[in-house]
C-alpha cells in the first residue's frame, strides 16, 4: 500500500512568519536554520492543521493567521486540512476547503501524520498503542478472537432479549402476566372509553344538580308548610268568589291554578325518575377512576394502554416461544467462551514472544540513537496478554518504569525513532521535531543515519540544527531571519547545489564561513549521497 506524503505546509501571520510555503519530496527532509529563527513554529502550523488546541502549540495566534497542509493519503487522494484565525481570533476549521470541525481535521490527519517532539509525543505513553506497536511487529493476528469475542456479546445481548436464564424468564413472564390480568380484567371497550364515560359523567352529574332544584321547586309550590305558593294561591282565589263582577277573573284564576297544578305534576315525575340513581353514578365514577388509573400506568392515555396490551400479549408470545432458541444460544455460548478462551491464551503468548523480540529488537538499536546506557523492555499482562507496557529505565542500576513517566522529551523521541527502526513502516508520514538536541559528533552521525534508514520505508521530516544530520536529508529547508526598520521576519527556502553546501557550511562553522567549511560541507553531502 502506499505511503502517506505531506506535500505541502502554508503558514501566514504566525509569529514571526509572515508568510511561508514549503513544498516537501519523498525520504527525509529536514528543516535547519539559526536558533529562533521559527523553526518550531512551522511544526506549530502543521499540528494546528492536525485540529490540536491553539494553546498547545505554545504560540497564541494573533489576528489574521492562516495555516493549510496538503497531504495524500494511501488511496492517493489529496487532502487539504486547514485553520485560519479572523479578527476574532475565533479559530475556523476547514477541510478541502469546506468548514468543519477541529476534531475531523484531528480524525482525518491522525492515520497520515505522526509527530515525535519535545513536547508534544505522545505515541507509545498509552498501552493501545504499545500493543498496536507489538501486534504489528509480531504479526500477531487477533482478528478470530476480536470476532469471537464480539459474537458473545451479540449471542449475550440476544439472550437476554428472550428473558435470560430461567429464572429471569420466569420472573419476567410473572409480571407480563400480571399486567396482562389487570388490562384484560379491565374489559377495555376502545381507546376512547374513558372520553365517553366523562361525557355521560357529566350528563348525570348535570341531571342530578337539576333534580335537587325541582325538589326545592316543589316544596316551594305545593309544599306542607302553610306559606305555599299554590296553597296560598288557592286560598286568594276563594276569598273573591263572593265579589261580583269578578267573575271571569275568578275564573281566570282558576285556570291558572290548574295549569299550574299540572306543570307541578310534571315536575313530580321528573323528580321521581329513577335513571340516574344514586348507585349508578357511582358505578360510573369508579369505571372512570379505574380507566384514568390504567391510562396513567400504560402510556398517559387509553389509546396507550390498549397499545400496551396487545404489546404485552406480542412480548409474552415471544419469551414463551423463546425456550427452543435459548437453549441453542446457551450451547453456542458454551462454545464460544471456550473458543475464547483458547484464543486468548494463543494471542498471549504470541504476545509474550513478540514483546521479548522486540525489546531485544530495541535494545539493540539504543546505541545509534544516543541511548547507549538505556534499557527498554515491553511486558504483556491479561488474559490475551492486551495490557501492553513499555517500560523504560534511562541508566544501568535505576529501576525501571513506564516510558511515560521516565524519560525525558529528547529520551523520547530518540527511543521512538529506535523503534521506527526495527517496526514495519505504516506508511505515514513521521515528524521528529529536534531527535539530534544535547548529542553531536559521531552520535549525530548515527542519528541522521538512522532518520535517512527509516526514510527508506515512509516520508520523515526532522527539525534539526546539526549539520551531520542534515547533509543525509533528501531535501533541505532553511528557515532565515530578517531584522529591518525593526521587525523581525521569517523567511523559509529549499536549499540545493551551491545554496546547500553553503547553509551545511554554516551549520558547521557559524557565520563566518570558511573554504574549509565548505569543503568539508561538499564531502558530507557527497558521502550521504
Amino acid at each position: 500500500m502506499p505511503n502517506a506524503e505531506l506535500l505541502e505546509l502554508y503558514a501566514r501571520g504566525l509569529g514571526v512568519i509572515d508568510e511561508a510555503r514549503l513544498e516537501f519530496g519523498p525520504g527525509l527532509n529536514v528543516i535547519t536554520g539559526e536558533t529562533g529563527a521559527g523553526k518550531t513554529l512551522l511544526l506549530g502550523a502543521l499540528t494546528l492543521c492536525l485540529g490540536a488546541d491553539p494553546a498547545s502549540t505554545r504560540h497564541a495566534l494573533s489576528d489574521d493567521v492562516q495555516v493549510a497542509a496538503v497531504l495524500r493519503d494511501r488511496a492517493g487522494d489529496e487532502l487539504v486540512l486547514g485553520r485560519e484565525s479572523g479578527t476574532n481570533r475565533r479559530v475556523r476549521s476547514t477541510l478541502n476547503g469546506v468548514a468543519t470541525s477541529a476534531e475531523a481535521l484531528r480524525l482525518a490527519g491522525e492515520s497520515l501524520v505522526t509527530i515525535h517532539g519535545q513536547h508534544d509525543s505522545l505515541t507509545l505513553r498509552s498501552r493501545a498503542d504499545v500493543l498496536t506497536l507489538l501486534d504489528t511487529f509480531g504479526g500477531v493476528d487477533t482478528s478470530e478472537l476480536v470476532a469471537t469475542r464480539r459474537r458473545i456479546a451479540e449471542a449475550t445481548r440476544e439472550r437476554e432479549l428472550l428473558g435470560g436464564d430461567e429464572a429471569t424468564r420466569q420472573r419476567e413472564l410473572d409480571l407480563l402476566d400480571f399486567q396482562l390480568e389487570e388490562l384484560e380484567s379491565a374489559t377495555l371497550t376502545s381507546a376512547t372509553e374513558l372520553d365517553e364515560a366523562l361525557d355521560q359523567l357529566r350528563i348525570w352529574s348535570s341531571v342530578r344538580d337539576s333534580r335537587a332544584a325541582v325538589l326545592a321547586a316543589i316544596e316551594g309550590l305545593d309544599g306542607d308548610r302553610e306559606e305555599a305558593v299554590l296553597a296560598s294561591f288557592a286560598r286568594t282565589i276563594g276569598a273573591l268568589t263572593p265579589v261580583a263582577g269578578l267573575e271571569d277573573t275568578v275564573t281566570t284564576l282558576r285556570e291558572a291554578l290548574t295549569s299550574a297544578r299540572e306543570a307541578l305534576h310534571d315536575l313530580r315525575e321528573f323528580a321521581e325518575r329513577d335513571d340516574v340513581d344514586p348507585e349508578t353514578v357511582a358505578r360510573l365514577e369508579a369505571r372512570i377512576a379505574l380507566l384514568q388509573r390504567l391510562a396513567r400506568k400504560y402510556g398517559g392515555s387509553l389509546a396507550d394502554a390498549v397499545l400496551a396490551r396487545e404489546a404485552l400479549h406480542g412480548e409474552r408470545g415471544r419469551l414463551v416461544g423463546a425456550e427452543v432458541r435459548l437453549l441453542a444460544l446457551d450451547q453456542e455460548l458454551q462454545e464460544l467462551l471456550a473458543r475464547e478462551t483458547a484464543l486468548a491464551a494463543t494471542a498471549r503468548r504470541e504476545r509474550s514472544a513478540a514483546a521479548v523480540a522486540l525489546s531485544d529488537a530495541v535494545t539493540a538499536q539504543l546505541h545509534r540513537v544516543a541511548l547507549p546506557n538505556a534499557s527498554v523492555r515491553v511486558v504483556v499482562d491479561g488474559a490475551d496478554g492486551a495490557e501492553a507496557q513499555l517500560l523504560f529505565a534511562p541508566n544501568p542500576g535505576r529501576p525501571e518504569g513506564p516510558v511515560q513517566t521516565l524519560a525525558s522529551g529528547g529520551e523520547l523521541s530518540r527511543l521512538l525513532l529506535a523503534i521506527a527502526l526495527v517496526s514495519a513502516s505504516d506508511g505515514v508520514v513521521t515528524v521528529f521535531d529536534e531527535v539530534d538536541a544535547g548529542i553531536g559528533g559521531q552520535v549525530a552521525e548515527r542519528i541522521g543515519d538512522c532518520l535517512a534508514e527509516v526514510a527508506r520505508g515512509r516520508q520523515v521530516l526532522a527539525v534539526t540544527h546539526l549539520a551531520s544530520v542534515a547533509a543525509r536529508a533528501d531535501h533541505q529547508f532553511v528557515i532565515e531571519k530578517v531584522v529591518a526598520d525593526g521587525s523581525t521576519t521569517t523567511t523559509v527556502r529549499e536549499v540545493t547545489g551551491s545554496d546547500r553546501v553553503g547553509e551545511i557550511a554554516r551549520m558547521l562553522a557559524g557565520d563566518h564561513l570558511s573554504d574549509e567549511a565548505r569543503a568539508l560541507a561538499e564531502r558530507m553531502l557527497s558521502a550521504a549521497s
